[in-house]
């Protein structure tokens, strides 16, 4: 956690109707049935969709590496009221400071407002952890995520020029990208 406060983030964190949660080995066979290994669920996400329980075990050792090294990483997304999971959020920090963000949920979980409120909970988070730009790469057609990422303050960089591989969508393919980010604690308004 060079350059970074001592602060960790909580591995468990509660809205109004949401646990986000670290995740742990037990979860994988949940993880790869509810999202992971799902065609249309992992449409535009920058992972490749998991085909093999084994994948789904290597996301958690990634995970586990990224809250040992970091202040927080990746989350699980639970219903507060039965624990279903619904889906997954969190952190891919970059250095002191910056982090990626994004998030994912099974299609029963679509259209019902869950990813707004996980997205608002880490951007609670990441102010109390010290991250000054957070920020998430959205695919042009996907406007259900974009209008998440706006709705909870982040915005458009028009200055963003790169291309990504959205592997589930064009396997070596790279693509345009839009970069949304969120500047918190005073730093430079996106685009700057």
């Amino acid at each position: 956690m060079e350059g970074f406060p001592s602060v960790k983030a909580p591995e468990e964190i509660a809205t109004s109707r949401l646990v986000l949660a670290r995740p742990h080995a037990v979860d994988a066979e949940l993880i790869f049935e509810r999202y992971a290994s799902d065609a249309d669920v992992t449409r535009f996400v920058g992972w490749a969709r998991h085909r093999t329980l084994a994948d789904t075990k290597a996301f958690l050792q990634y995970s586990a590496e990224q809250w040992e090294r970091w202040p927080a990483g990746p989350y699980l997304i639970r219903s507060q009221g039965d624990g279903r999971l619904l889906g997954g959020t969190g952190f891919g920090f970059e250095g002191a400071g910056q982090a990626m963000t994004g998030y994912v949920l099974a299609r029963d979980a679509w259209g019902k407002g869950y990813a707004t409120e996980a997205l608002s909970a880490i951007v609670g988070v990441a102010c109390r952890i010290g991250v000054v730009r957070l920020y998430a790469l959205c695919h042009p057609e996907h406007r259900a995520s974009w209008r998440v990422l706006e709705k909870c303050g982040f915005a458009r960089d028009k200055g963003w020029a790169r291309q990504v591989e959205f592997p589930n969508l064009a396997p070596g393919v790279l693509q345009d990208v839009l970069c949304y980010s969120a500047v918190l604690e005073g730093g430079p308004k996106p685009g700057d």
